[in-house]
This record gives C-alpha cells, structure tokens and sequence, in this order.
C-alpha cells in the first residue's frame, strides 16, 4: 500500500490499567490464602500449579479440592476470602515506581483500573494506598460477571471510556489480562511480575522490564 494512503494511528487518549500484579503487589498474597486453605484439606499447591491454574488461565485453584458450584466449593472460597482480607490488611502493596508514574501521566490520558478482583478486597487493597484519585473509574468484578480471559472487562472500560479501541491501551502483567484485552481488540503493555515473567506472552504490544520504563514506552 501506497504510504500516502495509510490511515495515521489514533492519538493515545486513555490507559487501562490492571491491579493486581500491576499497581499492587497482591500475588503472593493470595497465593498463601489459597495455599493456606487448600492445605487444611489435605491438598499441597505448589506455586506452578497456581500460576498456571490462576495466572495464566483465570480459573480457581480451589478446584483442586471440590467442584465449583458445589457447597464445598463456597465454603473453601469464603474462607480463602476472609483469609485474604486479613492478610491484605497487614501489608504494604503498592509497587516501587507506580506512584511516581501515575504522577507523570497523570492529566495526560483518561485512566482507569479494570481487575478482576472482588469490590470488597479492592477496597481493603485501596484504603490505604493513595492511588485511587488518579484515576477517572474502576471496574471490578462486582461491574463484569466475565472476568478475564473474556474480554468483557476491557470491553466495558471501552464503553466508559467513551473512546474508540484505538485510542486505548491496556497495562497488564498476565497472560490471562492479555488474551482479555486482545480479544477486546486492544494494544496491551505486558509489564510481568516476578510471578509471571517465564509465562507467554504472545500477542503483547511491547513488553517492558519495569513499570518506570511506561512513559518513555508511551512516547
């Protein structure tokens, strides 16, 4: 095609980010949750096992244990949820660099945070982190009964965003919040934690070493 005749590439309007594992060092946290529980039942998890049952496909590792939808099933989740809560309370959470960041971008793009995270852990994760007035609006899974892979999430943070796919982009640290914000048809940043660095991530936009490297990568 005749360069002259290309379309220019829509101007970045609005960044979408992912919580966990992007502005939160939350990971392995709710490994030891799940860890903690699934050893009561007589069942040892490995850190393999759950990054490839929870980081790269999105599903529960409680499934090790009973089968979802059953009454057992609830009962292991409430208890890994109220386990959860307890220890996210204790810690310090943001990631180095993410503050410093978000200031530099800060007034630049739309900026929202698309998780597949409960409301209430969100909530305890934010109380104290000072974070939350970066950006215009969150979406949890309390907003998406699809949590990623599908793409649902990102596809609702196009709508609330106002904008077109084109002038997004996502900041994920997964496999499983790559495929979702691929299949909603956007660019994605891969910035992987020290839980998913060895994973695949075929289909990424760019992918950087460290959160600091973001604005120059934007540019």
């Amino acid at each position: 095609m005749n360069s002259k005749n290309k379309k220019p590439a829509a101007k970045l309007k609005a960044i979408f980010w992912d919580n966990d594992g992007v502005l939160v060092d939350t990971e392995e946290i709710f490994f030891r949750a799940n860890q903690e529980i699934l050893s009561a039942s007589g069942i040892s998890l490995s850190f393999d096992q759950f990054k490839a049952v929870s980081l790269e496909r999105g599903e529960s590792v409680l499934r090790l244990a009973a089968n979802p939808g059953t009454d057992e099933f609830y009962r292991l989740r409430r208890r890994r949820d109220d386990l959860y809560a307890d220890l996210l309370a204790r810690e310090h959470l943001v990631i180095d660099g993410v503050r410093e960041v978000l200031e530099a971008l800060r007034g630049k793009y739309t900026m929202g945070i698309v998780t597949s995270s409960g409301h209430e852990h969100f909530e305890i994760i934010h109380r104290r982190s000072g974070l939350l007035p970066f950006f215009q609006f969150v979406l949890t899974m309390k907003d998406c009964p699809n949590t990623k892979p599908h793409p649902e999430p990102y596809l609702k943070a196009i709508e609330r965003s106002g904008l077109s796919p084109e002038e997004c982009l996502v900041v994920e640290d997964s496999p499983r919040g790559l495929a979702s914000a691929v299949n909603a048809g956007l660019r994605c940043i891969v910035i992987p934690s020290k839980f998913t660095r060895s994973l695949d991530f075929q289909g990424a936009y760019k992918i950087l070493n460290d959160i600091r490297e973001l604005p120059s990568a934007l540019g």
